[in-house]
């Protein structure tokens, strides 16, 4: 295990490690949530906010309030384009300068590049990879997601696993889920705003749900009403406190690319979602015009390098005999939420 991974814990105790473990999700969805929190954990509702916000100050979480799902809500896709190194930089800065770029990283392969865009529409997306295309002079690889087999960054971190998901076993309930990438997730007007309000992240105070509500001019018992209505339906995936995967130690994350024929798919998506050190698997399209022969995509995320190869090694070997790739992450551009402009078109 790396030091950084023994030193983040240092001065955490139980409570602390509660909160960082078991309030990746799940998080209340009442006026008080510090205050049900608190009384869970044995403290008092300040002193849960104020370990929050001190978790937060020390990088351990990222942020705290809604997981969105893109897929649901709106429009995304996995973009990559092949960037020259002596404008690298230049070409990151036009990429990320778009609020619905909300994931970016450079990875070590001739695709360099890859990011994630989210919009409230397909002709918004598709106008984004345009722009970029057209200012970068780099051709644009677009890859929505067309089905989700396994995708949960939810883990527990305050341990000695070497890959996320190892101490939960792995074996949930993984099946071959088709994704639009004309979704609308039918939002009333409140909900969109909503929506655009929470996507930064929810107020760190004793009263989030209010706070939001008083943004909004809205009575507060109708904002907590369309949270969990949105829950309920999937626009929102969860609510907790998101945590920082490489400040807590599982900094080794690669995403391998496989060759998978066609007709074995959804059964070889499925098998491979219910492993324990795998913590994403979707199918995404081929592009044969621009040499890129691949079809499913899995995210490994590890403490260390090594292991992380030999875990690819023992995928390959008992599981995917297939062709495949190893894109592994070496510096992050560009991470935050998903992000959006607007979410209603009228």
């Amino acid at each position: 295990m790396s030091s950084l991974a023994e030193d983040w814990r240092a001065d955490l105790d139980a409570v602390d490690g509660r909160l960082i473990d078991d309030y990746q999700s799940g998080f209340p969805v009442e006026e008080r949530p510090f205050r049900a929190i608190g009384a869970a954990l044995g403290i008092g509702e300040d002193e849960a906010l104020a370990r929050v916000e001190t978790l937060r100050e020390q990088g351990i979480f990222r942020r705290f309030g809604a997981v969105l799902n893109p897929p649901v809500i709106g429009s995304s896709t996995l973009a990559a384009v092949q960037a020259p190194e002596d404008r690298f930089d230049e070409i990151a800065e036009i990429v990320n300068e778009h609020r619905q770029v909300n994931h970016n990283y450079r990875r070590d392969h001739p695709w360099n590049m890859w990011f994630v865009v989210t919009a409230g529409s397909r002709e918004t997306r598709d106008a984004i990879l345009a722009d970029i295309e057209e200012r970068t002079g780099c051709s644009v690889l677009n890859l929505p997601m067309l089905t989700d087999f396994y995708i949960n960054l939810e883990f527990p971190v305050v341990n000695g696993d070497r890959f996320a998901r190892e101490s939960s076993g792995g074996g949930e309930d993984v099946r071959a889920t088709a994704i639009s990438e004309s979704a609308t997730g039918d939002l009333s007007a409140l909900d969109a705003r909503l929506l655009l309000a929470i996507q930064g992240g929810f107020p760190l105070t004793a009263t989030p749900y209010r706070d939001i509500a008083a943004e909004l001019d809205e009575p507060v018992e109708d904002v907590i009403d369309a949270i969990r209505q949105l829950r309920e339906t999937g626009c929102i995936k969860r609510i907790g406190c998101i945590v920082n995967h490489v400040v807590t130690g599982f900094d080794a994350n690669c995403m391998v690319v496989w060759d998978v024929p066609d007709d074995d798919l959804d059964a070889r998506g499925t098998e491979v979602g219910s492993l324990p050190y795998v913590t994403l698997c979707y199918h995404r399209p081929r592009r044969p015009d621009q040499e890129w022969p691949y079809n499913l995509f899995t995210m490994i995320h590890g403490r260390d390098a090594e292991m992380v190869d030999e875990k690819i090694d023992e995928l390959a070997d008992e599981h995917l005999p297939h062709t495949h790739e190893r894109l592994f992450s070496t510096e992050t551009l560009k991470q935050t939420g998903a992000q959006y402009e607007e979410l209603l078109e009228n």
